[in-house]
């Protein structure tokens, strides 16, 4: 980035990634976060779009909230690079996500797929790089999937993506990554049943008074045991556990609040991991 601000228009489930960018910096910035994110402040700082205006000062939790989503998915994708430290990650409806600054280990590579007119504002702010690029492309069409190589471990993640999605797309997605990555594994989070309902009738809005898009797709314990069924290769379905965040609502309340199954179901935010079996095929079994 070269210093100028540059202003960004984005409406619908586009403008959810400035959402995000707005609370991820805002949580960066502060000294008692758990979150060390500089550049998500240096690319919110070259942005010219009224972030408090719109979204808010991130109180309530919702800057912290941010930074455990955050967290949550860099200590998936460390895991898999201590395994596959070559590997490839594909990040699926990226938007202005910086995560691979905070985890790159010199060798990854990764592959960002974004609808085209996301991707293009993130081209202009964040260009590709060696390791590094952005395909303009709907994280639906299964073209993305020809530009993988899996040759060194693949991991998919789709951070704040599937909830905008109706759960037969999502499944359809799921089953087309079983296919074509044998041994890899999907992570996705999604907000609970109940809250995605409110914002399909309105119903959802936070402090500021920003509506998000519809969430078409919410879950539940049992839509999680559902996920096994959607392809022959669906090897497990896991919950992911979510890293303690900082301050009295994300560091005590809703982690405590979790240990408890009345309460559990209604918590904001489920992450999911998919991994897919070995083909006979890739076990190298011969009949």
């Amino acid at each position: 980035m070269d210093g100028r601000k540059r202003k960004v228009s984005l409406a619908g489930v586009g403008e959810t990634t400035l959402w995000t960018l707005h609370h991820r910096a805002l949580a960066a910035r502060n000294p008692g976060s758990a979150l060390l994110d500089p550049k998500a402040i240096e690319l919110a700082d070259a942005i010219d779009y009224p972030f408090e205006q719109r979204f808010g000062t991130g109180r309530w939790g919702l800057a912290q909230g941010m930074a455990v989503r955050a967290r949550c998915y860099d200590q998936e994708v460390r895991r898999f690079l201590r395994e596959h430290p070559d590997g490839t990650v594909v990040s699926l409806g990226e938007g202005l996500e910086t995560q691979f600054w905070r985890v790159d280990n010199g060798r990854v590579r990764w592959l960002a797929v974004d609808l085209p007119e996301v991707a293009e504002v993130r081209q202009q702010l964040l260009p590709d790089a060696p390791r590094h690029r952005t395909l303009p492309c709907s994280a639906t069409d299964e073209r993305w999937m020809d530009e993988v190589d899996p040759s060194h471990g693949v991991l998919i993640i789709a951070q704040g993506m599937f909830m905008y999605l109706p759960s037969d797309v999502v499944h359809l997605l799921i089953a087309g990554c079983a296919a074509r990555f044998p041994g890899a594994e999907l992570i996705f989070d999604t907000p609970p049943a109940w809250m995605a309902a409110r914002t399909v009738r309105g119903r959802w809005r936070y402090p500021a008074g920003y509506r998000p898009p519809p969430m078409l797709w919410g879950m539940t314990s049992a839509e999680r045991r559902r996920l096994r069924a959607v392809h022959p290769q669906v090897a497990g379905v896991r919950a992911v556990r979510e890293p303690r965040g900082r301050g009295v609502l994300c560091g005590w309340v809703l982690p405590l609040a979790g240990l408890l199954p009345v309460i559990r179901a209604r918590k904001p935010l489920w992450v999911t991991g998919v991994s897919f079996g070995l083909t006979d095929h890739h076990r190298g079994v011969t009949t």
